[in-house]
């Protein structure tokens, strides 16, 4: 996990480094997150980390991938057997990765931009006891032929702000996947990115 989150840090930390040499002329973005999955169908909530990169076709229409690892969720139970009470905390090794693709509209060129969006892709549960690594994370997406993945639909919507070529974005939306049925999931992602 520190791993990861090193790797994320330096990642932006060279974005922000090299942004003043790239020029803000908004061709398409690139850029890393926090991704918050809350999962209507359990109640349980989920925390990972993600990347999309976007292309521009006009000033008002991009098109862009993203993909997202959300990491095992802890749960905590109260146990009392004859009296006594004890707190069990169990790793669930369940892991989350999903990956969409899909158009975007927004308000246009400008430091501050509204957006909406509905993409496709997957999602895939995975039970998987190992620590999360980068090398956990790319055998995951290695192995996602052999695994079970559900189709997923994602609309969405949000806000983007700009200083040159370097900006933050948030945006929220309902990431439903298909099994046995149509499954509701609040989603939020908060990041970076940066705009060539």
């Amino acid at each position: 996990m520190r791993r990861a989150i090193f790797t994320v840090v330096t990642f932006v930390a060279a974005i922000a480094c090299f942004a003043p040499f790239a020029s803000a002329q908004d061709h398409g973005q690139v850029g890393a997150f926090v991704d918050y999955l809350h999962l209507g169908q359990t109640g349980t909530s989920f925390v990972g980390l993600g990347g999309r990169a976007a292309f521009n076709a006009n000033r008002y229409i991009g098109f862009e991938a993203e993909m997202a690892y959300d990491f095992n969720q802890v749960f905590s139970e109260a146990y009392t057997p004859s009296g006594s009470g004890s707190v069990t905390v169990v790793r669930s090794n369940l892991r989350i990765l999903d990956g969409l693709f899909g158009p975007t509209l927004s308000t246009g060129h400008g430091p501050v931009r509204l957006f909406v969006t509905v993409k496709g892709g997957f999602m895939n549960f995975r039970f998987d006891p190992r620590p999360a690594t980068f090398e956990t994370f790319s055998s995951s997406v290695t192995d996602l032929r052999a695994s079970n993945v559900d189709g997923a639909l994602y609309p969405g919507g949000g806000i983007e702000g700009f200083i040159g070529p370097v900006g933050l974005r948030l945006d929220a939306g309902d990431e439903i996947y298909f099994n046995g049925g149509a499954h509701n999931n609040l989603r939020i992602t908060f990041g970076p990115s940066i705009r060539f």
